[in-house]
């Protein structure tokens, strides 16, 4: 309905007016009865000069039209704030909650060949699918159509990466990995990858440009309009100002690989001589999915960056893998403010905080790294970190010819459960107790979604180093996309594990490690599990005088 608040003054009726005689009269004595100056007030000089007689009943009649203009104004409103009541839908205000997810999408970075794998979760209700490409468009490369049923697929280096798209019940808690497993040549190595979701602020930290050949970071845009991304990074020698990696475009549906110190949109001449790295991309105008992969030299090593917890003042950081080899913890402070952070490791054997290590005096806007070696003597741990101010954090281990890198997570939860695609070679779990004893429930799910749960109890203030084994189905068959008996260079066939704490447990951080090979020859993995996202928060709404604000 539209209505015309500036109504043709010719069109209206004339008003019938009866004027009694006082009121006349009394009008006529504010009124000149001839041609003359009248001075302003307040305003030397300057008059306004009446050179018409004025009408006493044409003064009335124009009061009586500005009176009925404004009615036909209030009118209007009323008639638009009704029309704004009456077709609501509900009741005056809605609580919020939490809704299940029904829509995801996740980006395998690609590129380097390996193998991409995808689990649902099982026990979800409803239908839904799930349908993996070449971002850039072409034939899928294969699907999912029920709940808890897994996929995997062999892939050759090439151009691009994949983008798989979720429905209905298939896309809460949805995990995709990419795995890469070379036995030599120049990208020798076991690597992971989670693949990423998009988003608009994501931070990583690692290796800098100094201690790594090769340091890429892939840049995917899966939507129809341009994103451009603005990098900035942090360092051991403190804030690295440069006006270099700004505005780097991502067109729709392509990825983007930037050379981190080897290009002026990879921050250039500011990062290449960085041994450790914090490095933050933001997105602005659009969202991207970002990976970042380290080549530490020729047949040192290769392995994927997990994405990083975003700042907090109290952080875990769980999978600090046992054995030999060089364990170190990355901290970084993004904030003005020097930070003051207690350190407490937690062990397969207890908590403790380690000796000299108990406080760590980091330096704002600088990666700090502490050697971990002596603290904890060849165990697996988890890292737990209190500081006076934000920080992010990780770690980087080293054994064999083979490295890998972890991050800080939030811990499980029944509603958010851990979820892990690809587990091959010898796979196991480290679960962080750290505040209570925890309890927790691991299925592992081979492709058709049969299931072989088992559960597994953490003393509080322990970590524990569970073994994973394939069900039974899963060497019988691939996933939906074809799969077999073998993988990648005989491998064997991918299969899943969901982790879920038990009901009273306490909070359970979690992650895994993969790993092949003996000696020198030993090659691993670290992933760190993330609680899946199977429900979204809807903030309360309420009536707004703003609904009537037309935009």
């Amino acid at each position: 309905m539209k209505i015309n608040l500036k109504p043709d003054l010719k069109r209206l009726p004339r008003p019938h007016l009866r004027i009694r005689p006082d009121a006349l009269a009394r009008l006529k004595r504010f009124l000149p009865p001839s041609p003359r100056r009248f001075p302003m007030p307040g305003m030397p000089g300057l008059a306004v000069n009446l050179k018409t007689r004025v009408d006493p009943e044409k003064v009335l009649r124009l009061l009586s039209l500005r009176y009925a203009t404004a009615g036909l104004v209030v009118v209007a409103l009323a008639s638009l704030y009704g029309a704004a009541t009456f077709s609501r839908p509900g009741g005056a205000s809605a609580k919020g909650g939490a809704v299940p997810v029904t829509t995801a999408v996740m980006v395998c970075p690609g590129h380097e060949g390996g193998r991409l794998a995808m689990q649902s979760l099982p026990d979800r209700k409803g239908g839904g699918s799930v349908v993996m490409t070449p971002t850039g468009g072409g034939a899928a490369l294969g699907s999912m159509s029920s709940p808890g049923q897994g996929w995997e697929e062999d892939t050759e280096t090439g151009e691009t990466s994949y983008t798989l798209r979720a429905t209905g019940a298939m896309a809460a808690g949805l995990e995709a990995e990419q795995t890469t497993h070379r036995d030599d040549g120049p990208d020798r190595g076991l690597a992971g990858a989670r693949c990423a979701a998009p988003a608009t602020d994501q931070w990583f930290t690692g290796p800098g440009p100094a201690s790594a050949d090769e340091l890429d970071l892939y840049l995917t845009n899966v939507d129809a309009q341009p994103a451009f991304v603005d990098l900035a990074a942090l360092s051991g020698d403190g804030p690295l100002d440069t006006v270099d990696g700004r505005g780097i475009r991502v067109d729709p549906r392509t990825t983007r690989i930037v050379k981190i110190g080897k290009s002026a949109e990879g921050l250039g001449d500011a990062v290449r001589g960085a041994v450790d790295l914090t490095l933050r991309v933001r997105a602005g105008g659009g969202r991207v999915a970002a990976s970042l992969r380290a080549r530490i030299g020729e047949g040192k090593g290769i392995e994927w960056l997990p994405r990083a917890h975003p700042p907090a003042a109290s952080l875990l950081v769980p999978g600090v893998p046992d054995g030999a080899g060089k364990r170190r913890l990355l901290v970084a402070v993004p904030g003005e403010s020097d930070a003051r952070i207690e350190v407490r490791v937690i062990t397969t054997e207890g908590a403790y905080a380690p000796y000299g290590q108990d406080v760590l005096d980091a330096p704002a806007k600088t990666v700090t790294s502490v050697a971990l070696d002596r603290a904890l003597l060849g165990k697996a741990a988890a890292v737990r970190l209190t500081s006076d101010r934000p920080i992010v954090a990780g770690f980087a281990a080293e054994r064999g010819a083979d490295v890998a890198y972890g991050a800080a997570t939030a811990p499980l939860a029944a509603s958010g459960p851990g979820i892990v695609a690809d587990n091959r070679f010898d796979s196991a779990l480290l679960l962080t107790a750290p505040d209570g004893p925890a309890t927790v429930e691991v299925t592992t799910l081979s492709a058709d979604g049969a299931g072989s749960p088992r559960e597994v109890a953490i003393p509080a203030g322990t970590t524990v180093r569970t073994e994973l084994k394939a069900p039974a189905a899963a060497g019988d068959a691939g996933g939906s996309g074809g799969g077999g008996e073998s993988g990648e260079d005989g491998e064997g066939v991918a299969y899943g594990a969901v982790i879920t704490p038990k009901p009273g447990s306490a909070p359970v951080h979690a992650s895994r490690t993969m790993s092949t090979g003996k000696g020198d020859e030993y090659l691993f993995t670290v992933l760190p599990i993330v609680p899946a996202v199977t429900t979204i928060h809807l903030p309360d709404t309420a009536d707004s005088q703003s609904a009537l604000i037309p935009g």
